[in-house]
């Protein structure tokens, strides 16, 4: 059997659609479909079935995928091995959120030194979740640091850490607010200040308020900043209270510019997830860097 044809029909039933498998593959989409119609034909059963969002795979291309993707996944690792020993620089293209990947990701990977920085070059670009796992799944990205667990059977993700989020304001708001009086009231005391979020919907002030208070803030955004580094800024600069993860504002925090309003029992976590494309962790250079970022995140406070 041709093992172009298997690693044809293994990229389809990750992706989960002729087109996708076509980008990740480099080839046009009828190549695509013409392999998996030959590959078809020497089995005499169907592997797909096809539908209006991609295609679902028959228990015998289920079967058939759990058999031939582990020694495809283990042919990729060999020749990946030999080729990192040759080629001076490989290229790792690392996609996450602007503020997280800038702040903790980035100087985690561009640290290493001597051996651990052989054979190793780096790209980043920033977006959203949905456009970093899209990115990954295109193939235009080889890691990916999201808060959103990908589904599917193309994407395979990792827990990478817990990242806690603190309501901070400057020392000024927090004054007129008062400790005992906040603690009286709740989210009521919280009601008339301005807010500092990142987006109209307040994704973080709803989520904290959810959290902590459950119930939805009534107040909308006074200062809206698509950065949260930005919107850190705003607050010490007196804009109003804010929602951020305590690592970017420690700080700002420690010279008491901002201070928490509130320290919760159990504190809002987000989780953040290292994705890959499944199978590509045989290649070494994408292998060493999902070690070192995960190395890195145990400690990270």
């Amino acid at each position: 059997m041709d093992l172009a044809l298997l690693r044809t029909f293994v990229t389809v039933h990750r992706a989960g659609s002729f087109t996708r498998a076509a980008a990740l593959l480099g080839l046009s989409q009828p190549a695509v479909t013409s392999q998996i119609r030959t590959l078809e034909g020497q089995l005499g059963r169907p592997l797909f079935l096809r539908g209006a969002r991609g295609v679902t795979p028959t228990p015998i291309g289920d079967e058939l995928a759990h058999k031939a993707a582990p020694h495809l996944d283990a042919l990729v690792e060999i020749t990946e091995s030999g080729l990192d020993d040759d080629v001076p620089a490989r290229t790792l293209h690392l996609a996450g959120p602007p503020e997280f990947t800038a702040e903790r990701a980035l100087p985690a990977l561009t640290a290493l030194t001597g051996e651990d920085r052989r054979g190793f070059g780096l790209r980043a670009s920033f977006g959203t979740a949905e456009e970093t796992l899209e990115g990954l799944a295109a193939g235009h990205h080889d890691l990916a640091i999201t808060t959103a667990r990908p589904r599917g059977a193309l994407l395979t993700a990792t827990a990478l850490c817990d990242e806690e989020h603190v309501l901070v304001a400057s020392p000024h708001w927090a004054e007129s607010i008062g400790e005992e009086r906040l603690r009286r009231l709740g989210a009521a005391a919280l009601e008339n200040l301005p807010v500092v979020e990142v987006h109209e919907s307040l994704p973080l002030v709803a989520r904290y308020w959810a959290a902590v208070f459950d119930t939805r803030p009534v107040a909308s955004g006074t200062v809206i900043v698509p950065d949260l580094r930005a919107a850190l800024a705003c607050a010490v600069a007196g804009a109003g209270l804010s929602v951020l993860p305590r690592y970017l504002c420690a700080p700002a925090l420690g010279r008491r510019d901002v201070v928490t309003l509130l320290d919760p029992p159990v504190p809002p976590l987000r989780t953040y997830f290292l994705a890959v494309r499944t199978g590509t962790l045989a290649m070494p250079h994408i292998a060493r860097a999902h070690q070192w970022l995960l190395r890195a995140a145990s400690e990270w406070d």
